[in-house]
């Protein structure tokens, strides 16, 4: 019987789609590429969502290395622009709503860092949710299973009553292997046929 279910934020509530995001500005798969690892997959991304650098700092060591590979021009390009894709997912908040209206509690447990936090919690759906861990608070990212231990601690959920919904295939299987159900979120259809194998009908 499944009484809480968890959110990831970019991916499943927010839109969070980098390579889209470079492609849509570069056009260039060589400059999209180099981009991509000098900002979203570069090691200061992971420090911010793990709280442990400053976004200026971050922004300051990303902009050194983009000047060593001759990228300065579209790593600030990403840096000034990269949260606009951070768009409400209306879909997903609409089932978050019916979750909600249904009985169910709402968590959140995300990979973050500390200023768009604080943007995503003046959104109107933060409300809906009962309680969660971002990962800047807390220096521990997911899939690391003390992340999702944290949270069932904290919020002191049972795993056999808790479904964790992400867009990354390791975080799902993190949190399955530790006993909670995983959903991999890919579009709002396949999220509530999953819920549905779940027992959990959306009207």
């Amino acid at each position: 019987m499944y009484k809480n279910i968890i959110f990831d934020f970019g991916g499943v509530v927010v839109d969070f789609a980098p390579k889209d995001f470079l492609m849509d500005h570069f056009m260039n798969r060589h400059a999209e590429e180099e981009t991509y690892e000098l900002v979203f997959g570069s090691q200061e991304w992971q420090d911010l969502d793990r709280g442990t650098i400053t976004r200026e700092a971050a922004n300051k060591q990303m902009l050194e290395h983009a000047a060593e590979a001759g990228r300065i021009f579209e790593v600030q390009t990403c840096i000034d622009e990269w949260a606009t894709m951070l768009r409400t997912k209306k879909t997903t908040v609409q089932i978050m709503r019916k979750l909600k209206a249904a009985g169910y509690r709402l968590y959140y447990l995300t990979n973050i860092p500390t200023d768009i936090m604080d943007e995503l919690r003046q959104r109107e759906w933060f409300s809906l949710f009962d309680g969660g861990i971002a990962s800047c608070d807390v220096h521990l990212c997911k899939p690391e299973p003390e992340i999702f231990t944290m949270l069932m601690q904290t919020c002191r959920l049972a795993y056999d009553e808790s479904i964790f919904v992400d867009d990354n295939k390791a975080n799902a299987q993190a949190a399955y292997n530790l006993g909670i159900t995983g959903i991999l979120y890919k579009n709002p259809k396949s999220f509530t046929r999953a819920l549905g194998a779940c027992g959990i009908e959306i009207e």
